[in-house]
């Protein structure tokens, strides 16, 4: 079993204001692998792209009516962004006093962010290289700052860092519109987008790091070689065309982190149901079923802020009912 993950953990976000109750379900469901909740339904700033704003280092954004922008100074919207965080951490610190073992932490990859952050023209920062390599090398650091407050308040855990980046692959393929919408942002060159998730996981200091994406189309072979220890993903979406790049992720040591549950109100199947497809791939990919526990994390396909707090409750639950029924019949 490698250390630095478990069976089961969640994506994120989950609906609500309250971060002592986030706190105490992310900690309470995931005994052995829990994460540091999100609440963007508290408003600007809760959000994944002003939350990740506002750990940037020396760069500054706040809220125009198009979305995040970035300015020349720490604003009211940079302010808030940091108190909910500290809030958010003091909830975590309070729920995990003598905790040892793995514990994620999220955080916008540098291609969603500079898709979504704005210059101060209006445009994403996805147009202009220069401004792309200066957002990667701020938001290293801010990580670094992060993970190094993660470790002070909870000194027993081994931060996980996740990555989101749902709009990777538009970037890879040159599908971001511009601000006018009537045009598309040139494709980024592979190996720019390798090198800049390279460096910016290297905030981590060798510790593991997940990239998330819930869109079709995860770049598997490209993160791979970024160096991430781990790819999260809707299992939904995985076509046979994902095969291949899938069977030697495995076979490479990368940990799958299947997201099988739905992230919205739905009727839940069985646990054993839940993971019917990962057992199916694993069959049609010819590897071995001892594996299965070894290589995958049950989670939801997506973060929770959209469903009700029964459901996310009953969401995250089931994810370790269905991790636990992968361990036990992995055939």
């Amino acid at each position: 079993m490698n250390d630095d993950f478990a069976p089961a953990t969640g994506i994120g976000s989950l609906p609500g204001h309250d971060a002592r109750e986030a706190a105490k379900t992310a900690t309470g469901s995931f005994e052995d692998f829990p994460f540091l909740p999100e609440l963007p339904a508290r408003g600007p700033g809760a959000d994944m792209i002003g939350r990740t704003a506002g750990m940037l280092v020396e760069l500054y954004a706040r809220v125009e009516p198009s979305g995040w922008r970035l300015g020349d100074r720490p604003g009211r919207d940079t302010k808030r962004a940091r108190a909910w965080l500290g809030e958010d951490l003091d909830a975590l610190e309070e729920f995990t006093q003598g905790y040892q073992g793995p514990l994620k932490v999220q955080a916008v990859g540098p291609w969603t962010l500079a898709a979504a952050l704005e210059l101060r023209g209006g445009e994403a920062v996805l147009s202009d290289p220069g401004a792309c390599r200066d957002l990667a090398a701020s938001l290293a650091e801010g990580l670094r700052l992060h993970l190094a407050e993660i470790r002070r308040r909870v000194p027993g855990a081994r931060p996980v860092l996740q990555l989101d980046e749902p709009s990777l692959t538009a970037v890879l393929r040159g599908q971001v519109r511009t601000a006018s919408g009537y045009r598309t942002h040139r494709a980024v060159d592979r190996q720019v987008v390798e090198a800049t998730l390279r460096e910016v996981a290297g905030a981590h200091d060798g510790g593991p790091v997940v990239v998330h994406s819930c869109a079709p189309d995860v770049p598997f072979a490209l993160l791979r070689r970024a160096g991430v220890a781990g790819v999260s993903f809707d299992f939904s979406l995985l076509t046979e065309r994902d095969d291949d790049a899938i069977g030697e992720a495995v076979e490479g040591g990368t940990r799958l982190f299947a997201g099988v549950v739905p992230g919205t109100d739905t009727a839940l199947s069985d646990p054993a149901g839940s993971v019917m497809g990962v057992r199916t791939l694993w069959r049609r990919l010819g590897l071995r079923p001892e594996l299965l526990a070894e290589a995958v994390t049950v989670t939801p396909a997506c973060g929770l802020a959209g469903a009700s707090p029964d459901y996310a409750r009953r969401a995250l639950a089931h994810c370790v009912r269905a991790a636990q029924s992968l361990a036990d019949n992995p055939e």
